[in-house]
């Protein structure tokens, strides 16, 4: 992975954009493909488009969601504690004891989430799963009033944001999901960039994917491409306490994620296993029997139909404040999406 490639990557897990509040990471992207798109344009819902050999009519749309998991500030008590609702599908016990930022007008404010200590809970407190509507952001606020002139109802919050190697590989980030789907379907842009291309290749960084799929439903729409691919994470399966025999076998390392299914065009399925095996590019199959809870689901079903595909990075720990993968996999994944684009040919058909 290139220098130039890594510091994107990290400057868009550390850039927050929980659904709903895109517009921070958009901006980031626009920088960064500006060097190499054709044409960079926005539409209303917030996505972000770029795109190379626009005149070309086979239209080519990847898409990763740049929208995270977030929180929304909905009370503020009379001692200046937050309480909050979900933006897209938490695990409450991952919030305690978390270190959390609430991002306002006028600049992020730090907080903690926390509960009561184990020494004041009682025995069938100690039995219960904490609900989120039962947590509390502390900010240091002493009232009310006080928490009001730094916090407005409405603002957003994620995990404090970072990126973190615990490996020469492995990387964690609360951002995971899916910054590493919207880095690919860029760099895939740029690598496929610097050669000649059939078709009209449209990246797009899709909006609010955690709360029903729908920056790809309305980007696609306004694209209107043949063909769509989707970038996301799957589950890892290489870890404790994950059953292989329900979930697959998925591992960090392993290589892009190709996913086979009624969701998939069984024919972008087989491209993308022959340019995979031809650039000797390490993949893995994962079989899903329904609509698949990504943005190809709405690729899939745009205006007539679309031949879609899924391709996905394995990630530990997913929805967490530790989501965990492999930049190898993440470069690998980048050359197999410039590697379909780049064998499309303007007479290509992919009618099943």
């Amino acid at each position: 992975m290139e220098d130039s490639a890594l510091t994107f990557f990290k400057a868009i897990l550390e850039t927050p954009s929980p659904s709903g509040y895109e517009q921070p990471v958009q901006r980031v992207v626009r920088d960064y493909v500006g060097s190499f798109a054709d044409e960079i344009r926005s539409d209303s819902h917030g996505n972000l488009i770029a795109v190379k050999n626009p005149q070309n009519p086979l239209r080519v749309m990847y898409a990763g969601h740049c929208d995270q998991i977030g929180l929304i500030v909905q009370f503020i008590d009379d001692h200046g504690f937050l309480y909050i609702q979900p933006i897209g599908g938490w695990d409450p016990q991952q919030l305690i004891g978390q270190r959390l930022t609430i991002w306002t007008a006028s600049g992020p404010v730090k907080g903690v989430v926390a509960r009561k200590p184990i020494h004041l809970l009682t025995e069938e407190e100690r039995k219960q799963v904490p609900k989120i509507k039962d947590l509390w952001i502390d900010i240091g606020a002493a009232s009310r009033d006080e928490a009001a002139e730094r916090v407005r109802i409405g603002d957003p919050v994620t995990f404090q944001l970072s990126f973190e190697m615990i490996s020469d590989d492995f990387a964690n980030s609360p951002g995971m999901d899916d910054k590493t789907g919207l880095w690919v379907v860029m760099e895939a842009l740029r690598r496929a960039s610097k050669e000649s291309l059939s078709c009209a290749l449209h990246s797009v960084s899709t909006v609010q994917e955690e709360i029903g799929l729908r920056g790809a439903r309305t980007s696609a729409y306004g694209i209107d491409p043949q063909v769509g691919i989707a970038v996301d994470v799957t589950h890892a399966t290489d870890c404790p306490t994950v059953d292989k025999k329900t979930e697959g076998d998925v591992k960090l390392g392993g290589g892009p994620v190709i996913t086979r299914g009624p969701n998939c065009n069984p024919l972008v399925v087989e491209r993308l296993i022959a340019v995979a095996e031809q650039k000797g590019i390490d993949y893995q199959l994962a079989a899903i029997g329904r609509a698949t809870p990504t943005d190809a689901n709405s690729l899939q079903v745009t205006r007539s139909g679309v031949a879609t595909g899924l391709v996905s990075i394995p990630n530990r720990y997913m929805h967490s404040a530790v989501e965990t993968i492999s930049l190898a996999d993440l470069d690998q994944t980048a050359d197999l999406l410039a590697g379909f684009a780049l064998s499309l040919r303007q007479d290509e058909t992919f009618e099943p």
